[in-house]
């Protein structure tokens, strides 16, 4: 990989990790595109998502120190509640991750098509997203401690355990099935990525573990300065792309998001 590959993958990462448009799914098609070695991609892939965990905990400190803040009063309060009900959309994530991940993983592979499903399914998913949100109006959790309830968290959550299939966009699984359950949109920008922190830090810290064990599929390595330049780029886009997206989903229609993984399917198709 070279340096400048580096550069755009990892601006490419950290747009689209909080973007509703498949972030694994961006990485495997820009790095046709740049012809980038596949040896030690995955190594590559590992730094740029701890790049974007970064930044997510930056964006979003205040509320995460809050929330600790709360726990350490060993009380039923709003914090509690709240890291109670972030536990609860974890479930259905990593049940599909200890017991089913290497199969889906097998079954879909590395193929751009696969992604181009995955990027029509979400585009169909963010554009119902819209309609219902208008039908519904949020009236379902309205008067639920937080503003959801624990059913919307784990249905939320079993919308994140489906983005395990390629191209299929995590933040706009959980976002979109969100505000189809009637979650509100200030509440669901805010919840949708807090929810997302332990399960991205704990299939990385897997994924390193893997590679220190020797259990890795990694074949190569990637230059020292390729990550660094990786991770620098995708920490500070990550840092505009989760603000950005955070502003959207509490004003904007995802409908648009919904066109454009609908056109990067069809051209997938076309041109594979």
């Amino acid at each position: 990989m070279d340096w400048w590959q580096a550069i755009i993958l990892g601006i490419v990462q950290g747009l689209t990790e909080f973007l509703p448009v498949s972030s694994s799914g961006h990485l495997m098609i820009f790095k046709e595109i740049l012809g980038a070695d596949a040896e030690g991609f995955l190594d590559f892939t590992v730094t740029v998502h701890f790049a974007t965990v970064l930044s997510t905990l930056i964006v979003f400190w205040a509320a995460i120190r809050k929330l600790l803040l709360g726990l350490l009063k060993f009380k039923y309060n709003e914090e509690t509640d709240y890291v109670i009900k972030l536990l609860v959309s974890m479930i259905p994530v990593a049940i599909v991750g200890f017991a089913f991940k290497d199969q889906v993983e097998a079954l879909f592979g590395e193929n751009l098509v696969h992604v181009a499903y995955g990027l029509i399914a979400t585009a169909i998913l963010l554009w119902f997203s819209d309609i219902a949100g208008k039908v519904f109006k949020a009236r379902a959790g309205e008067k639920a401690r937080n503003g959801i309830t624990w059913w919307q968290a784990l249905i939320v959550g079993i919308g994140q355990a489906l983005a395990v299939a390629p191209g299929v966009s995590r933040s706009g699984t959980t976002i979109a099935t969100g505000l189809i359950t009637g979650v509100r949109r200030d509440v669901m920008a805010q919840f949708s990525f807090l929810m997302v922190l332990i399960p991205i830090i704990g299939e990385q810290g897997l994924t390193i573990l893997k590679a220190a064990t020797g259990h890795s599929e990694s074949t190569g390595s990637v230059g020292v300065l390729c990550l660094l330049l990786g991770f620098i780029f995708a920490f500070i886009s990550g840092l505009f792309a989760c603000k950005a997206m955070v502003a959207l989903v509490r004003k904007a229609r995802l409908g648009w998001f919904s066109v454009y993984c609908l056109a990067v399917a069809i051209l997938i198709i076309v041109l594979t």
